[in-house]
């Protein structure tokens, strides 16, 4: 079977868009037409050869797929433990995971006939990403942006424009993810017959949160062949960040059935669970409750009234509010574990697989890096970690410098 075929097995969610009691669809009636003629358009696209080759021939000749898995020696004897071996989902086209999923819903959105996408980004990565198939496709592009994340991610806004796409600033709340997210809604909801939303990680109402980690599972599936033909056996251990959560759900798909290889997802710890400024969704106990954001249900970190609480991360794409409905479920059946990184940690998880390894990784994925570097002293040598490099860090060195200042 094609590497691009969508798995089709009997897996959640179920018929209603639940993950466990997780999910759903939360919408104004409005949506509700749009989401059925989606959900009708995949199914149909899943069944079809010709989409299935289509996608997997660009993945091979414009994302430049199968990534590859580097074992990173150096950081390894450095910490003592573990062995760690990264997938490398930096080194694909545009930068990032996320074309993987942009590429597939694009060309969806031809298929239905859709001749003008819209995105929100927070890291920007979705927004480059969507601009870069629309550019691909000849479809018209508009991208929704918080002010805030378009200043710390000033690079991939000139890309974004650079490929022909619309960027538009977002003003009101937080003016960061969480309220691109909302912009992009309302748009979406006002002109929903000649336009597809192109939802950038694995949550909002059904199906996005199955079509993402359908075109995601790409990375978990090379993964699981890599990781053998590599170490010559499975991983005890998978790590991604988790914003929303579309690479870590993409990575674990593959392995769900494998018993003996643990899920980690690190949420993003801001300056810390105490402080209140974080993107912890699981990690705080006070704040982070189920409630319904952007058409799901699922945990949201909350006031005591139960309106939604500003976030912070020093990393653009983990700051948001929510999680993916998957997430919740794989957390509540303790199929997979869930922590935090702080600022500081994901700095310097930065800077140390930088000058071990020559990489330098997205804000994001330094997340991920900081779990491995907490977790592989304390494991046998012979242990196996694998890391989602979600992302490489070009996109982050105006933050990076702004924290660091001289202290590199």
């Amino acid at each position: 079977m094609s590497e691009a075929i969508i798995e089709q097995k009997k897996t959640l969610p179920d018929e209603h868009g639940y993950y466990g009691e997780f999910g759903g669809r939360y919408v104004p009636p409005v949506l509700v037409p749009a989401l059925d003629e989606l959900e009708a358009a995949y199914r149909d696209a899943q069944a079809d050869p010709a989409f299935q080759q289509e996608l997997e021939y660009l993945q091979a000749t414009y994302t430049g797929r199968p990534t590859p898995i580097t074992y990173v020696r150096r950081l390894s004897e450095h910490l003592g433990g573990a062995q760690i071996y990264l997938k490398r989902e930096d080194l694909a086209h545009t930068g990032a995971h996320k074309i993987n999923n942009a590429l597939g819903q694009a060309l969806l959105a031809r298929r239905m006939g859709k001749r003008r996408i819209i995105a929100e980004t927070g890291a920007g990565q979705h927004g480059v990403a969507t601009a870069t198939v629309a550019a691909l496709l000849g479809l018209e592009c508009t991208v929704y942006m918080g002010s805030v994340d378009m200043a710390r991610q000033r690079p991939n806004v000139f890309r974004m424009r650079l490929l022909g796409a619309n960027v538009v600033p977002v003003e009101q709340g937080t003016r960061t993810l969480k309220d691109a997210v909302d912009v992009a809604i309302d748009d979406w909801a006002a002109d929903a017959e000649r336009t597809f939303y192109l939802l950038g990680s694995a949550l909002g109402p059904h199906p996005y949160p199955e079509i993402v980690r359908d075109f995601q599972s790409v990375i978990g599936r090379e993964a699981r062949r890599q990781i053998v033909e590599l170490a010559g056996r499975l991983p005890d251990v998978c790590i991604a960040c988790v914003g929303g959560g579309s690479n870590a759900i993409g990575l674990f798909h593959a392995f769900r059935n494998d018993e003996g290889v643990a899920f980690v997802g690190v949420e993003g710890g801001g300056h810390g669970i105490e402080s209140g400024e974080h993107a912890a969704r699981f990690a705080d106990p006070v704040h982070g409750r189920l409630g319904v954001l952007h058409g799901t249900r699922s945990y949201v970190l909350q006031d005591a009234d139960g309106s939604v609480r500003p976030t912070h991360s020093i990393s653009a794409g983990l700051d948001y509010p929510s999680v993916g409905p998957e997430h919740a479920h794989l957390r509540q059946i303790a199929r997979a574990e869930y922590t935090y990184a702080t600022d500081d940690e994901a700095l310097n998880a930065f800077q140390t697989l930088s000058r071990l390894e020559g990489i330098l990784p997205a804000l994001e994925s330094s997340h991920a890096v900081a779990e491995a570097i907490k977790r592989a002293p304390d494991m046998p040598r012979d242990a196996i970690l694998l890391v989602n490099l979600s992302g490489r860090g070009d996109k982050d060195l105006d933050n990076v410098i702004q924290a660091l200042g001289n202290n590199v």
